[in-house]
């Protein structure tokens, strides 16, 4: 809808834009002066009674979690091409803010992202691919504002409990250690970081946190706070002088257009640190569109960032689509510019962090807003949009309902464009990995990473582990097992064989799964058929990842620390499994679920490995 009709306006919207950019080489003025006609009257853009707040920038984020999980496996060009679409300037979105997911190893809604300590003594700044991503941006706009939120914590911080405020110093240096280590091995410089998203915040780490940073030299990173709702911060820093002090922005999630009272009687920068999060089609750019203009028209809001950057993650798990633009199929190479590339771009290409809004900027009579900003140098940027539920017309001059428009007096502005890519194909039906390369797993509990084996220098020698043996301090309804899923999800009848391998003598367990119908947020219970093996010598079938419903058992020649072969089939209402080429048990009914992804994992946080994963869907 919005995007067919701003197609249908380019050229009545090129003209504008035309006839604005030809006042770009006038002198600059001390008086902005100017007013659009509608039929209810003239809205007149005037700075003579000075300026109103700074404009801090539009962004998206990355996590929060593992949106971007797909996004690192795309073969080039076609990943050149989307960062491209995401962060260079004046090409697509142009995003002015980067914010990423400090990962914590646990399930924060599509997935779980590695921690950077896993353990109290660990410590590796490459796990992952926020680290890539940030420096794929940088290296598009060397400005971009960089920021860092944590949803989980890795276990050890809570030191028995699910709560990262146990020690306050402890936790402090787990954040700053993160910002440390992105500018040692990284060279990142990170401009913002943040609390615990959407959970609750505590006053004195807050506290302490400000003087950590303060002490390793990084008075320079500012710190926004809390990342939930306006209340309690905003009456909690009126009410605490230190802590007023030492947080620089406000950030709320989903303030629906609005702020409070007690927010703006802060003084302090007001954002909304997360928004959007809707289906990336027509509809919802027309709601992006709103959200840009009126959080500062009704909430004094200066910067707005979307949830998701790019819905990089297999589309049946929560929230899917929910990205500025669709890139989740790198085995074919296929993404989509969705409608909010160029949403954003009506004010990212057209404006910078540090140019300010003029106070004249409000609603239309019959529908819409418009805003309007300058650099103070003579440039003036105006962005009008119609979005309107009821498709009534607003301005009588060529404007139509559900239209974005920006009219600038900067000619840097442009649509980017790059060849079609590949049509979209689905998941391979057959699909081999021996964990060398990048896979295409996506960890729903747990954290599984490449290991290289050095007690088995033969066949095992690169293999995929699970890395966690304590459950993390949670964001979401994590699984009490491991698990990381793959493939397509239509997939019924499949065969899934993998190499397993049990570290943990007595009560370790592994298992392989198919028709796997839940993930994300809502993983804890999943159904499918699982294939346990355990190294107490038994194996388990059961129709869901919890072990509650249990379709067979029995005894096997099982241990730890040895490598055995698993292949589970499952082909219309009944599934089999083999230990080692020979059948274990065979023709266990399955009536559902009909389709799913397949999976790995393990039976709760244990090490384990696995190699040369298998699997070929007949359909």
């Amino acid at each position: 809808m919005a995007e067919s009709l701003l197609q249908a306006s380019r050229q009545r919207r090129a003209k504008a834009m035309t006839a604005a950019a030809g006042s770009a080489g006038r002198a600059a003025v001390s008086l902005l002066l100017c007013a659009l006609l509608a039929p209810g009257g003239a809205y007149v853009l005037d700075d003579s009674d000075g300026l109103g707040r700074e404009f801090d920038g539009i962004g998206a984020v990355s996590g929060g979690g593992a949106t971007s999980r797909l996004l690192v496996n795309y073969p080039e060009p076609y990943r050149s091409q989307i960062l491209d679409y995401l962060f260079k300037p004046n090409f697509g979105a142009s995003l002015h803010i980067l914010k990423v997911e400090i990962g914590g190893d646990g399930q924060t809604t599509d997935g779980t992202e590695p921690s950077h300590m896993h353990y109290a003594l660990d410590e590796n700044y490459f796990r992952g691919y926020e680290w890539w991503l940030m420096k794929e941006a940088k290296k598009r706009n060397p400005n971009i504002t960089l920021m860092g939120l944590p949803w989980s914590f890795p276990g050890w911080l809570g030191k028995g409990f699910n709560w990262p405020y146990v020690n306050l110093q402890l936790t402090a240096y787990y954040v700053v250690s993160w910002i440390v280590g992105a500018k040692y091995y990284h060279d990142l410089d990170i401009d913002y970081i943040g609390i615990w998203n959407e959970r609750t915040f505590d006053s004195d780490y807050i506290k302490v946190l400000r003087r950590m940073l303060n002490y390793q030299g990084l008075q320079r990173v500012k710190i926004i706070a809390s990342d939930n709702l306006w209340e309690p911060i905003a009456a909690s820093m009126l009410l605490d002088p230190e802590l007023l002090k030492v947080i620089d922005v406000i950030g709320a999630h989903y303030p629906g257009t609005h702020t409070v009272k007690d927010a703006r009687l802060t003084e302090k920068k007001l954002w909304s640190s997360e928004d959007f999060s809707t289906l990336n089609n027509d509809v919802g750019a027309g709601c992006w569109a709103r959200v840009l203009n009126q959080n500062y028209i009704n909430g004094y809001m200066t910067s707005t960032i979307a949830w998701n950057l790019v819905a990089s993650y297999y589309e049946q798990l929560p929230y899917g689509r929910c990205g500025l633009m669709t890139a989740q199929e790198p085995w074919s190479g296929h993404y989509v510019v969705e409608s909010p590339i160029w949403i954003s771009a009506h004010t990212t290409q057209f404006t910078q962090p540090g140019w300010y809004y003029l106070k004249t900027v409000g609603h239309l009579e019959k529908g819409g807003s418009y805003v309007a900003l300058t650099d103070g140098l003579g440039n003036l940027t105006i962005i009008i949009e119609t979005m309107l539920p009821d498709g009534s017309d607003s301005f009588t001059l060529e404007l139509q309902a559900d239209e974005l428009f920006t009219l600038t007096t900067l000619t840097a502005g442009t649509k980017g464009s790059y060849p079609v890519p590949p049509r979209s194909q689905p998941f391979p039906r057959i699909y081999k990995d021996d964990f060398n390369v990048a896979p295409n797993f996506a960890d729903q509990t747990g954290v599984f990473e490449y290991f290289t084996n050095m007690e088995d220098p033969g066949e095992h020698r690169f293999t995929l582990r699970q890395v966690l043996n304590q459950r993390p301090i949670t964001w979401a309804a994590d699984a009490y097992n491991t698990i990381s899923v793959i493939g397509d999800y239509k997939w019924s009848n499949v065969t899934i064989k993998c190499d397993v391998y049990i570290e943990t003598p007595q009560t370790g367990g592994v298992f392989i799964a198919g028709r796997v119908n839940k993930g994300g947020i809502l993983i804890r219970s999943a159904r499918g058929v699982f294939f346990w093996i355990f190294a107490n010598g038994t194996y388990r079938v059961t129709g869901d990842l919890a072990g509650w419903m249990i379709y067979a058992l029995g005894q096997a020649d099982i241990r730890a620390k040895k490598w055995y072969t698993l292949t589970l089939t499952i082909k219309g209402h009944f599934s089999s499994g083999m230990l080692n080429g020979k059948p274990l048990w065979t023709n266990v009914p399955v009536n559902f679920p009909k389709n799913g992804w397949a999976a790995i994992g393990t039976h709760f946080f244990e090490f384990a490995q696995f190699d040369n994963f298998y699997v070929e869907a007949m359909g």
